[in-house]
């Protein structure tokens, strides 16, 4: 089932905190803050909530067992495979699993068991509709008219009603026990704040940039009622903020969810609501990638992190490759959705990512690997938006109720994480591993990279891979809280999951060139080239390298002022390269017995010492137009059939500085574009261009008065 959400991240160390989520919600005084008043449930959601919990409830041991419940799951109506019955089941399920112990001894504290004859297997059952029983204060269901009857489910509300009186004071002699307003008091800290960031946390949901820019949803939801602003502090306002770390993200109140499900953008998967962990993920993928790198994904969770990672990558001829997908009974609802979402540069894998070889010929062009390993996803501040979006296993609900992983499940994590990042690294082709997980252990993320770079196979004939900075586009190294590990690390809080984040790197092979496209991609990639949007290159290109670079044809979007001149700046730093000479045109120092210039093009052997034993030997130009012969070398027959190599240099002068108090004939011999002069004043310096209105012609000789220190020559470092 594909679901509109996506679900968090984890970590510890440095918190980053986003100035745009400063608003926090008070904490209730009996229950998370936000928690809406409960009316009661489907029977359709009470059934499937009782299997949700037959499978994930604690086990006890047989002398501590109070009730006993049976092995068979209760019959489910289709209806329960709905989005919004599957949400609510797993929230009722996780609330009864948390508060199993309370609601046990609630039970037998007033006589339910084991007076009456229930069978064992409705015992899941009664557990969850006693939850939500109490919930609403022993009040009565709101029942709709045109639900179908479940007839368990009308068994057990019977029974349960039966007991109003005797539940209600069994449940206050257990507040009283714990010195506890409710219930939700008597739970561990842990799992309390966890709760109350859940209820704090806001939505997330980044812009599908296939389908329409940033402007238009800004303008869209400015028409719907919200408006824009710097950081989200009016939590009851029709509010938005654009994301501290990725540019294409945008954060709303945490209220607003069923009306921004509503709207046409979430509708046309114009927006799509996703946690923030996943887009710091795939964006920091994007900034390692080069125009026609492909991307191997591995264990995506969420279709929508795939839909975004293709969405970056829509400007380049880059493919994703995504491993894992079991049944191929999917692929038909995976290309829809890809299909409406304008996402074209998806294939699927359906073996499992260890089962797959590095020298598998699909996977050549693969240079950089997004690595979303399972985890325990404890720096998760919903685990059922988690579980339900990132199709992970209902069992993690049983880590989430008790406030931690057991220490054999976090071995066998650890253990697996550790074997996908080292089959990671063993595809020679590739460049980059990105390694992310929702958890708060070490033992997830700093012990397993650590321990992948310590044990790499150093065999192959290839680079070794080293830990570097993840580089997100909005953001300074100061801004993420990068510590000295190189590590990126958010803490869950009530403005955002917790995320780890590692960034493992080849040394590039030195043969390998970088075109200017990769170049300019990188710098789009890490938002340095804002607006700008780079072409995909042309089969023609690939086959054939051009001596020089040519003017590329300007894009018809808005940013054709800013393409035209970086393609100018690299077309002209590409003539200069391809047109310099080889050897520096003489520059004309005006002494008295001046020598005039050669019509020979080749190097000058020295004659008699210059007067200036500090005068430097300087090649020549030649004065009249005559073809110019390359040579390996520069050789000069003598005549004694000797041959001697002489190799030009080049001799780079520094500027000439005049103060303006100059002659005025001497500055009508200066070139303008050649010479830069300089304002020398008492207290402010300004450069500027000198006016000239008799600049020297072509072949005019300079006058006498001008002086030997000013050379007339070009200057290529302006």
């Amino acid at each position: 089932m594909l679901s509109l959400g996506d679900a968090p991240g984890s970590a510890r160390e440095p918190r980053a905190e986003d100035p745009a989520l400063s608003a926090r919600a008070p904490r209730s005084d009996t229950g998370p803050a936000g928690a809406p008043e409960s009316t009661g449930f489907p029977d359709a959601v009470y059934v499937t909530a009782a299997n949700i919990f037959q499978g994930i409830r604690l086990e006890k041991s047989p002398e501590h067992v109070l009730i006993k419940y049976g092995d068979e799951p209760l019959r489910s109506l289709p209806e329960s495979e709905d989005e919004s019955v599957q949400r609510s089941s797993y929230e009722l399920a996780f609330s009864a699993l948390k508060f199993q112990d309370i609601l046990e001894t609630i039970l037998i504290d007033s006589y339910i068991f084991p007076s009456t004859t229930i069978p064992d297997h409705l015992s899941s059952l009664i557990i969850v509709m006693l939850y939500d029983f109490q919930d609403r204060k022993f009040q009565a269901r709101l029942l709709s008219d045109n639900e179908e009857p479940i007839a368990e489910v009308q068994e057990v509300e019977s029974l349960l009603n039966s007991f109003k009186t005797k539940l209600a004071a069994a449940l206050a002699r257990c507040r009283i026990k714990h010195d506890a307003l409710s219930i939700y008091h008597i739970l561990p800290e842990t799992i309390r704040n966890q709760e109350l960031r859940a209820s704090t946390l806001p939505l997330y949901a980044w812009i599908n940039t296939c389908k329409i820019s940033p402007e238009e949803v800004y303008y869209s939801l400015k028409k719907k009622g919200y408006h824009k602003v710097k950081s989200v502090l009016h939590i009851d306002d029709k509010v938005f903020a654009v994301d501290q770390h990725c540019h294409d993200v945008l954060i709303f109140p945490s209220h607003l969810k069923n009306d921004l499900l509503n709207i046409d953008l979430f509708k046309d998967y114009k927006l799509i609501l996703q946690d923030k962990s996943r887009s710091l993920a795939v964006h920091s993928v994007r900034a390692l990638l080069n125009m026609d790198d492909d991307i191997l994904m591995v264990n995506t969770g969420s279709w929508y992190t795939v839909a975004h990672m293709s969405v970056l990558t829509n400007n380049n001829t880059s493919k994703i490759f995504v491993c894992g997908v079991k049944s191929q009974a999917k692929d038909p609802d995976l290309k829809n959705l890809f299909t409406k979402m304008g996402c074209k540069n998806i294939e699927i894998l359906h073996e499992t990512f260890l089962n797959i070889e590095s020298k598998d010929h699909r996977l050549q062009k693969v240079k950089v690997i997004l690595l979303l390993p399972r985890c325990s996803g404890l720096g998760v501040s919903n685990p059922v938006e988690f579980i339900l979006n990132e199709h992970e296993d209902t069992g993690l609900l049983k880590d989430f109720s008790q406030g931690g992983t057991s220490e054999d499940k976090l071995h066998i994590l650890a253990q697996q994480q550790y074997e996908q990042l080292t089959h990671a690294m063993k595809f020679t082709k590739a460049q980059a591993v990105v390694y992310c997980t929702c958890s708060v252990y070490p033992e997830e993320n700093e012990a397993v990279v650590k321990k992948a770079l310590e044990f790499q196979d150093l065999g192959n004939k290839v680079q070794p891979y080293r830990l570097s900075p993840p580089v997100l586009p909005m953001c300074s190294l100061k801004e993420i809280h990068l510590s000295t590990d190189k590590f990126f690390r958010m803490e869950p809080s009530e403005i955002t999951n917790g995320c780890f984040l590692s960034v493992l790197t080849r040394e590039r092979d030195p043969s390998e060139t970088v075109s200017v496209k990769d170049v300019l991609a990188r710098a789009a990639a890490k938002g340095l080239l804002d607006g700008i949007e780079l072409g995909k290159s042309s089969k023609r290109e690939k086959k054939k390298k051009k001596s020089k670079t040519s003017l590329p044809k300007a894009p018809t979007n808005d940013n054709n002022g800013i393409q035209m001149k970086i393609a100018e700046f690299l077309n002209r730093e590409t003539n200069a390269k391809a047109n310099r000479p080889e050897i520096l045109t003489k520059t004309s120092l005006p002494q008295k017995n001046a020598t005039p210039a050669s019509s020979s093009s080749q190097v000058r052997k020295p004659g008699k010492p210059a007067n200036n034993p500090l005068a430097p030997t300087l090649t020549k130009n030649a004065a009249h137009p005559r073809p110019y012969e390359r040579q390996t070398s520069f050789l000069r027959p003598r005549s004694e059939d000797r041959v001697i190599a002489l190799k030009p240099i080049e001799i780079v002068l520094p500027p000439v500085m005049l103060p303006f108090s100059s002659s005025q004939g001497i500055k009508s011999q200066l070139p303008t574009q050649h010479f830069y002069y300089r304002w020398v004043g008492p207290k402010t310096v300004m450069p500027s261009y000198f006016p000239s209105p008799s600049i020297t012609r072509r072949g005019e000789k300079p006058k006498e008065n001008l002086p030997s220190s000013l050379l007339r020559r070009p200057r290529p470092w302006l």
